[in-house]
């Protein structure tokens, strides 16, 4: 895949930030209103954690914007890993704000500081839970067609946002029907679930970050490479991400009897099989003489 390609993608996961940017802006508005003139503990908390999204969401684009940097002198493969810079920025504000929300609804509790919440808090409850869950499915699918870890990350937040406020809204019912702690109960398990989105992103990226790569793509990269015609074995496979690219060093034995174009051929049959498993990936394939045809000559 071509540079050109990777950086329209890149401007398409910006399309899904921005949206998830707008939808935070408005909902976190709406339920920090809602939660302090209706009394909601939990609809307070949604409100706290959609606030923080948005300022994760803002990271995210920021990164989106600075991996369509072209290469240069001093970023040889481009700025690619911006993305997963942002993700790990956004992990660490939502990780902050968790706690903060862990910390609020337990002091409600233990002081029994207790409101009883109105109607019009299970409304926006419902409202966002469904608007979430439409931002989640357009990002998360979005994200799987262009390869984005950071819009992934953002999916995942809309997801575990949609979660929350379905949580919120069982706080809401169960204190307006007279189980007072249910509004606290609910905002601390909104702070946890938080938490648990953060760990998760801050674990995925730093995974990527750090050249971490899944077994299972290692996997695929070696059934792929051998299956390919000219391929006597395979000596080491190394890969590692950079967001979007996927950078994949093969080294292979070949019958040390071939051509430079016949060798040359079976290097553009492994790229074009990996670029099309991969989606993005930039490789580069070392060929050594096999053994086994030397030593029978």
């Amino acid at each position: 895949m071509n540079n050109k390609s990777i950086f329209d993608n890149l401007k398409k996961a910006e399309q899904g930030a921005r949206i998830s940017i707008i939808s935070y802006l408005i909902l976190s508005s709406i339920k920090l209103i809602t939660g302090i003139i209706f009394n909601s503990a939990a609809l307070l908390a949604d409100g706290i954690n959609n606030a923080t999204d948005l300022i994760s969401s803002i990271c995210v684009l920021v990164g989106l914007k600075i991996s369509r940097k072209p290469a240069d002198d001093n970023h040889l493969y481009g700025h690619f890993r911006a993305e997963l810079i942002s993700s790990l920025i956004a992990s660490f504000i939502m990780l902050y704000a968790g706690i903060q929300v862990v910390i609020f609804s337990i002091k409600k509790i233990w002081y029994q500081d207790f409101n009883s919440p109105s109607t019009p808090t299970i409304i926006v409850a419902i409202i966002s839970s469904l608007i979430m869950l439409v931002i989640f499915y357009y990002n998360y699918n979005l994200s799987k067609k262009i390869g984005s870890s950071a819009l992934k990350a953002v999916a995942f937040d809309n997801l575990s946002d949609a979660f929350v406020s379905m949580g919120t809204l069982v706080g809401i019912v169960g204190t307006i029907l007279g189980l007072k702690q249910a509004d606290g109960i609910a905002a601390f398990i909104v702070g946890c679930i938080i938490i648990y989105t953060a760990i998760n992103i801050f674990k995925e990226a730093t995974h990527i970050l750090t050249d971490g790569i899944d077994v299972e793509k290692i996997e695929a990269i070696n059934k792929i490479v051998k299956n390919i015609e000219g391929v006597v074995s395979i000596k080491e496979i190394r890969g590692r991400s950079h967001g979007l690219i996927h950078f994949i060093d093969v080294t292979i034995t070949v019958n040390p009897e071939l051509n430079v174009i016949k060798s040359h051929d079976i290097t553009v049959k492994i790229e074009k099989a990996l670029q099309k498993e991969f989606f993005a990936c930039e490789t580069l394939i070392h060929l050594e003489p096999d053994e086994d045809f030397i030593d029978k000559n």
